[in-house]
């Protein structure tokens, strides 16, 4: 399938591109499936409280066991004193099951968050970046040119090194590679960016 390809410039060309990735089935239920396990599969529950043995301090008998009035304590290190160690609180542990992601659904859902976006005429193709994009001004410049301000922008290795600095600080675009990207940066985004490099490394992926 022929696809337009742009330069920055606004100069027009076409670029063939497999139709396994702008003509594949659009199928939303794998999609948001893939999303799902995704996102399940980055939840960093890391949270680590110090249990009462943990708590560094000394361990002798604050008052007289019998005779003081009060209740009977041990040592600072009770959970019910400010500092001492903390109830039944998270240890640190992974506590949930992490859900497989093959390969078949995470390329078939691409493909289809792929051609989606092809639909809705919300995606890009460059020409590789030959010319090193210093001042984010100017890069900002292009994609308001191009309505592209909320954007993934993928990149091949030489494009990556011309334009990512100047690219760095603008908000809510992305850069990455084909090897640093998932169907949830697809869908986090408006517009996909490709450069002619980048689409076509993805593409063998897919034949």
């Amino acid at each position: 399938m022929e696809i337009e390809k742009l330069s920055i410039d606004g100069k027009t060309t076409t670029v063939k591109v497999a139709d396994k990735i702008l003509s594949a089935k659009i199928n939303k239920k794998l999609v948001s499936n893939v999303l799902y396990k995704t996102n399940a599969n980055f939840k960093g529950r890391k949270a680590k409280t110090k249990q009462k043995n943990e708590i560094i301090g000394s361990t002798s008998k604050i008052y007289a066991q019998k005779g003081t009035g009060n209740a009977r304590h041990a040592s600072r290190k009770a959970p019910i004193f400010v500092g001492g160690g903390v109830a039944h609180g998270p240890k640190g542990e992974s506590n949930y099951k992490v859900r497989k992601l093959n390969k078949s659904e995470k390329k078939l859902s691409i493909a289809s968050l792929i051609t989606e976006k092809n639909n809705l005429k919300d995606l890009i193709i460059f020409n590789d970046f030959d010319k090193e994009i210093k001042k984010t001004k100017e890069m900002n410049n292009i994609l308001i040119k191009f309505k592209a301000t909320n954007s993934l922008i993928i990149l091949d290795k030489k494009s990556k090194e011309k334009i990512e600095k100047s690219v760095r600080n603008i908000p809510n675009v992305k850069t990455t590679d084909v090897n640093h990207f998932s169907a949830f940066d697809i869908v986090k985004y408006k517009k996909l960016i490709f450069t002619e490099s980048s689409i076509k490394e993805l593409e063998k992926r897919y034949i």
